[in-house]
């Protein structure tokens, strides 16, 4: 067992790099502690003993539970989304839950950090109720028969049967919790690590509702398992052990990306859902009202379908970008706090002079902010997703044609969700084909979710910024979370080969 960890130290990584340690990790590492080097960028990172103890006791309870699942009845997982939904329903129960939440969310605003999703109101309340009943009413898909190939004597048929133990870290967003028990529905069992900024908030669901409602089904101990811990280490060492059968990462980009490559390296199958913000492409059929509709719909809270880059066509450019300002001046207005626009450098004499001078307030997670109103944005900067709180801020591109709209998206935008505002449907038909997107639309962003849309609660969705994903669409749903058994039923037992 390594015992320290000398500062300078080389590491090799990637088969042909070398990395070293420094002075920071050196100090930092103790025996029996453990760092985990990521192939592709060789960064060192450092799990102490304690948090590794307390991923890998999660993941064992979790394996263990799921060794169990195979004889639990489908209608006791039933039982436990009501009972879930239940007590979370329930008044009482529900108090301490909003008390740990507004704990989470002062002290979230204390150091400055967005608590945009965070806050547990009531309709995020009534989002977490409505998906455990939508799970409570779903069919299980477990023992589905997918093909059946009937051969002389005997018959081959392939099954649809539980996954295995699922890993997943998410960002501090409390309603996720009860999306990821989803799994469950087809007999898996799931370990995750929420973001430190609602971990109390999550204590306390695990505590007053999710327990409660495990116990009341009969489900196996552990059959949803919170690892409590704040640290980044507990979910790289739970992201490192090659007992998940898929591993799961919500939250920002490099964070994701990182928790990817960690669970690749172990040879855990991954599902990423990082980077988002959606763009809207307009050409030069568009219609301004459905242009101003879409962009104003679009905009209503900050999340990861939101409206982040606009192209307009140069040649309408007189007539859709007033639509677009009076959209983006109705949506901070909805807000209190007006809006916030981004200019691809050139770009500048689509908009009023006076707006390129003028000043705004500007709602940050650290406050108010006095800031420009218009910003200039250098072209690669459209693959900057803006993180607002209170005040919508946008990118806007005026382009020559469609094609370079496509060529642009493909190119910054993080391939997830784009919408095309046109009247022709030759346009609309090549605009699918050429953009590389798995989320494509006609109108409004904010469509993109799986409980809104397919009426089943998301454990993420996926852009294709890393690549397309095989043999499953963008929106991972519970039901999504299977693999395939091969039974062979033979009704001749002098069938020889």
């Amino acid at each position: 067992m390594l015992q320290e960890l000398p500062m300078g130290m080389p590491i090799l990584y990637g088969g042909d790099r070398v990395t070293h340690v420094t002075a920071e990790l050196a100090a930092a590492f103790k025996p029996g502690d453990r760092v985990i080097v990521v192939e592709t960028t060789g960064a060192l990172l450092h799990v102490p003993a304690e948090e590794h103890r307390i991923a890998a006791a999660a993941v064992e309870r979790a394996h263990t539970a799921f060794a169990a699942m195979g004889n639990v009845p489908d209608a006791a997982i039933t039982g436990f989304y009501e009972a879930f939904a239940r007590w979370l329903e329930d008044d009482v129960t529900w108090a301490p839950i909003a008390a740990a939440n507004a704990e989470d969310v002062e002290r979230a605003r204390a150091h400055g950090r967005s608590t945009t999703r965070l806050v547990a109101g009531e309709k995020m309340r009534a989002d977490m109720i409505a998906g455990l009943r939508a799970w409570r009413d779903a069919p299980s898909r477990t023992g589905q028969v997918l093909e059946r190939v009937e051969h002389d004597g005997w018959t081959v048929e392939q099954v649809v049967a539980p996954l295995g133990v699922v890993g997943f870290v998410f960002e501090g967003r409390p309603n996720v919790f009860a999306d990821a028990t989803g799994v469950l529905r087809g007999g898996n069992t799931v370990v995750f690590r929420i973001g430190s900024n609602a971990l109390g908030t999550a204590k306390a669901i695990v505590a007053h509702a999710l327990n409660p409602a495990l116990a009341d089904a009969d489900l196996p101990e552990g059959a949803v398992t919170l690892i409590e811990s704040a640290g980044h280490a507990a979910g790289w060492a739970m992201f490192s052990d090659c007992r998940l059968a898929l591993a799961v990462a919500r939250g920002s980009g490099q964070a994701v990306a990182q928790l990817g490559a960690v669970a690749r390296q172990a040879g855990v199958a991954v599902s990423l859902h990082g980077t988002g913000g959606a763009w809207l492409v307009a050409d030069e059929t568009a219609d301004a009202g459905w242009l101003e509709q879409t962009v104003y719909h679009s905009l209503d809270r900050k999340v990861c379908n939101t409206l982040n880059v606009c192209c307009l066509p140069r040649a309408r450019a007189d007539e859709l970008a007033p639509a677009f300002l009076r959209a983006l001046t109705r949506a901070g207005e909805r807000r209190g706090h007006g809006y916030k626009l981004h200019v691809v450098v050139g770009d500048e004499d689509t908009l009023p002079a006076e707006l390129l001078t003028a000043r705004t307030t500007v709602r940050r997670a650290e406050g108010d902010v006095e800031e420009a109103l218009v910003e200039r944005l250098p072209l690669d900067a459209l693959s900057r997703e803006w993180e607002w709180e209170e005040t919508p801020e946008v990118s806007l591109k005026i382009v020559d044609d469609l094609r370079e709209a496509v060529m642009l998206f493909n190119t910054y935008a993080p391939q997830f969700v784009v919408s095309l505002i046109s009247q022709s449907e030759t346009n609309a038909a090549w605009f699918f084909g050429a953009v590389n997107a798995p989320f494509v639309g006609n109108g409004f962003t904010r469509w993109v979710d799986g409980q809104y849309a397919l009426n089943r609660p998301e454990l993420g969705l996926s852009n294709w910024e890393h690549g397309r994903l095989f043999s499953r669409g963008g929106i991972l749903s519970g039901d999504g979370v299977f693999t395939v058994r091969t039974r062979v039923t033979q009704t001749d037992p002098g069938v020889h080969r």
